[in-house]
């Protein structure tokens, strides 16, 4: 079974090119499902449901999110409502939504844990404790991770803790895809960062010129996505059903 998960989908450059070029993907590596992070899919930040809607109606099967989910209200009740949009497990109970989901594909079944990480981030539940309480709930092989971190350390160590627990561990919310696929020793595949789906011209898809402003002078900004070419980043894991094993690891870039 080959899954595709796509770095955080950036403004509505970042929605649109992933509809272009999502269908050839599937098709071009025989993807049986796709996890799509949409935290920044709006514009202006955070998710809606009408973008939430165009991911799916473009052929995202689920998506996770991340620091930004709660930035509109008008999304609390699709969070509630439905299990294919999932916000970090260990984040406080009453927040909307839910941590992980466990699909039914007919042909087998699959699980999707999302967590967020605790270094220079907000402070949430210990993400090893997450992973190991909602590991206990779940009844199928297939597990696949997001972990929506800020430092490279804490993934990786995330990943090594989960090495043979789960399938797949891929990191989120820098936006830089990093160039370190692999199969962790007891088989579960890795990548610290799968990157973004957005403008390629950009400081992380906001305009250059505002983040640079921001970053050296300090002053408040308000980080207006940037237009352009766009780029689709993103990594395939092939699990082997049976096992829950990853057999394979390979990153995705899309221009």
């Amino acid at each position: 079974m080959n899954i595709l998960a796509l770095g955080d989908v950036v403004s509505d450059s970042g929605c649109e090119f992933l509809r272009q070029r999502l269908p050839g993907i599937k098709k071009l590596y025989g993807v049986d499902f796709v996890i799509a992070n949409g935290e920044n899919s709006a514009v202006g930040n955070g998710i809606t449901p009408t973008s939430a809607k165009y991911l799916f109606d473009s052929g995202v099967d689920l998506i996770t999110t991340g620091n930004h989910v709660f930035r509109r209200k008008e999304m609390y009740d699709m969070l509630d409502e439905r299990s294919d949009i999932i916000r970090p497990a260990n984040y406080h109970s009453e927040a909307p939504g839910k941590g992980w989901a466990q699909i039914d594909l007919g042909f087998t079944q699959l699980a999707v844990i999302n967590l967020a990480g605790r270094v220079y981030m907000e402070d949430s539940e210990n993400p090893f404790d997450a992973a190991d309480r909602i590991l206990d709930k779940i009844s199928c092989k297939t597990v696949i991770v997001d972990f929506h971190a800020e430092a490279t350390a804490e993934k990786a160590a995330l990943a090594y803790y989960l090495d043979g627990k789960v399938s797949a561990v891929f990191g989120t919310h820098t936006h830089v895809q990093t160039a370190d696929a692999r199969i962790l020793p007891k088989g579960t595949g890795f990548i610290t960062d799968i990157g973004m789906t957005g403008v390629k011209d950009s400081v992380i898809g906001v305009v250059p010129e505002i983040s640079v402003n921001h970053i050296r002078t300090g002053m408040p900004a308000r980080f207006d996505a940037a237009k352009g070419p766009c780029m689709l980043n993103g990594c395939i894991f092939g699990i082997d059903q049976k096992t829950g094993r990853c057999e394979s690891a390979e990153s995705v870039i899309v221009e």
